[in-house]
């Protein structure tokens, strides 16, 4: 099955974003006449991947590399970088152009910055004399469609750049994304946004409205009816907490990168032990689709009633069946690779999800949630780095805890940040700090709000039915997500009847409508609004995530679309797909 998504059934045309991108990438390569190795910024080739497959590169005649440190061994005579716009990606370029030059090796360089140029960069290049040499160019990549409703503007280090750095240059890149939908789809009239972050966002958007106007003549009537900017900072309980749908389970444990997991081929029945294999996971794949934002427990039912009705139909098969029950079979049987990857994929993930320590730890994160016990999660916390648990671990559970309780009382985080150092090693110190900068593993300062924002969100839902789900806390087993509360409130009444909540939450928050731009008017509700716009179709709400979201957000998204009575569809972009690991991980980068 294809790693690209096909994109049919999305509810904007998804695919003519993914087209535009690759036909601007494959003209990029076509001028540039000859030979040609195509140098790639490792973790640009996994957005690359989802815009073009690779076979399509080489019937251009390239030959591919990954970016290192290592000279470029190649016979072409044109050398083409696509980079992100990184320091320590200059010094490569410049040494493999040194190394060139002192063998004489005689060669055409472009270096294409994906998204725009950095000014930073090119110093680089001019410092090590490399500068003149080098044709400098942009490849304008700003969004990757990562299914049929997902978009990532694959910005990895936005929450750490805002909220430790001080840098908001991947706001503008949000913005911009953004815009270029507008171009696109006609411009959003409603925005609704909470966050600092979120709202210079829509400041940057209108002015690039100004700017660069798009034009409605051009575009249509606008296909986008509302705008709800959020920043990852006003929810940063929901990606600590473990995620427990099956595709939230998958990203948790084996980690889903750019709509693939990689794992041992041994655990897809493969003899073959010490092999890595991919296996693909979008919407293309139609029990995936099914199954995806389901609660695992229930996932692990349907398969095995999935299994037993087919082991049945095959038990009934005989020689009298008419020619279209036979056809009838043989479709079923077409779905076997499908149902055999996920059967494989399930079992694996039982081996994590039933272990002690699994358990114990959703237990440790529902009483944090629920602020109580806190007693008892510091002596959890205090076993884990004793028994020298994965410090991303530790950290999770440590982030939970301060932000559900405005932080660690002075004594234990003195003691806890020492414990952790003493365990761990003091290469951690940076960060532990950049954790405090963030506002996320802190001192306590003054008394916790969460109690009042988890009662009046309702984000405790006790008897939650995982397999007739009524509520989104089913993707948390009874926790429902503050982020998606908060998306529901703003779909179904805008921020002002809970303009009181959203005070105690960090960041400002805006609502406001884009003037002179025809607006849905069916959209002023869109909760209950059965009959969509006047033309039929559905009302679209594209939801952005500053800083990060999680697969069981997304499923939870998904769920609110889809029932009964709402006419609205739902479009997700981010600036990048996270879980607590990986976002942790994210703040634990080595400074400089």
């Amino acid at each position: 099955m294809a790693q690209i998504p096909n994109l049919e059934n999305a509810p904007l045309n998804l695919k003519s974003i993914r087209e535009k991108s690759q036909r601007e990438l494959v003209n990029l390569l076509k001028d540039i006449r000859g030979n040609k190795c195509l140098v790639i910024d490792p973790k640009l080739s996994g957005s690359v991947s989802l815009i073009i497959q690779t076979s399509a590169l080489k019937e251009l005649g390239l030959e591919l590399r990954h970016l290192s440190a290592e000279p470029v061994q190649t016979e072409c005579t044109k050398v083409v970088y696509l980079v992100r716009s990184q320091l320590s990606f200059m010094k490569f370029i410049a040494s493999h152009i040194q190394n060139d030059v002192s063998k004489a090796i005689q060669r055409d360089y472009y270096v294409y910055f994906v998204p725009r140029r950095s000014v930073a960069c090119e110093k680089i290049l001019e410092q090590e004399k490399v500068h003149n040499l080098v044709t400098v160019k942009e490849f304008p990549l700003y969004m990757v469609p990562l299914d049929e409703d997902v978009i990532s503007f694959e910005l990895e280090l936005s929450e750490k750049d805002c909220l430790v750095d001080g840098d908001v240059s991947s706001l503008w890149h949000v913005a911009k994304a953004i815009h270029e939908l507008e171009f696109s789809f006609g411009v959003i009239s409603k925005v609704r946004a909470k966050g600092k972050a979120s709202v210079r966002v829509a400041d940057i958007l209108n002015r690039m409205q100004v700017e660069e106007p798009v034009n409605s003549n051009d575009v249509g009537r606008p296909e986008v009816d509302t705008l709800i900017l959020l920043d990852r900072e006003v929810d940063m309980v929901t990606p600590m907490c473990s995620q427990l749908t099956y595709e939230g389970l998958i990203d948790e444990f084996l980690h889903i990168s750019n709509g693939a997991v990689e794992i041992d081929s041994s655990v897809m029945g493969s003899q073959q032990e010490g092999k890595k294999m991919k296996v693909p996971l979008n919407s293309s794949d139609k029990l995936f689709k099914e199954t995806r934002d389901l609660n695992f427990e229930v996932v692990v039912q349907v398969l095995r009633q999935k299994a037993t009705t087919m082991k049945e139909d095959y038990t009934e098969i005989n020689s009298t069946q008419t020619v279209s029950e036979l056809k009838d079979f043989v479709k079923k049987l077409n779905s076997l690779p499908e149902m055999t990857r996920h059967i494989h994929l399930a079992q694996h993930l039982t081996t994590f999800t039933s272990k002690q320590s699994f358990l114990s730890k959703l237990d440790m994160e529902q009483t944090l949630v629920e602020a109580e016990s806190y007693d008892i999660c510091f002596e959890y916390i205090e076993e884990m780095i004793l028994k020298q648990e994965p410090l991303t671990n530790v950290l999770r559970l440590l982030v939970l805890f301060s932000v559900t309780n405005s932080g660690l009382p002075k004594k234990q985080f003195d003691y806890i940040r020492t414990e952790l150092l003493h365990s761990y090693g003091f290469e951690h110190v940076a960060a532990l700090n950049n954790l405090e900068k963030a506002g996320l593993l802190k001192k306590q300062e003054f008394k916790s709000n969460w109690q009042t924002i988890k009662r009046t969100l309702k984000l405790i839902v006790e008897d939650t039915d995982t397999s007739r789900p009524e509520d989104i806390a089913y993707v948390y087993s009874g926790y429902a997500p503050l982020s998606i509360r908060l998306v529901q409130q703003a779909i179904d009444s805008g921020w002002r009847p809970m303009e009181d909540i959203l005070k105690l939450l960090p960041g400002p928050h805006l609502e406001t409508k884009r003037s002179g731009f025809p607006s849905n008017p069916s959209v002023d509700s869109l909760h209950g609004a059965s009959n969509g716009v006047a033309d039929g179709r559905r009302s679209i709400v594209l939801v952005v995530f500053i800083g990060g979201v999680t697969f069981a957000e997304i499923s939870a998204l998904r769920y609110l679309a889809s029932k009964e009575g709402m006419a609205y569809d739902v479009i997700i972009a981010t600036t990048k797909i996270v879980n607590g690991s990986t976002l942790i991980e994210t703040f634990m980068e080595k400074l400089g």
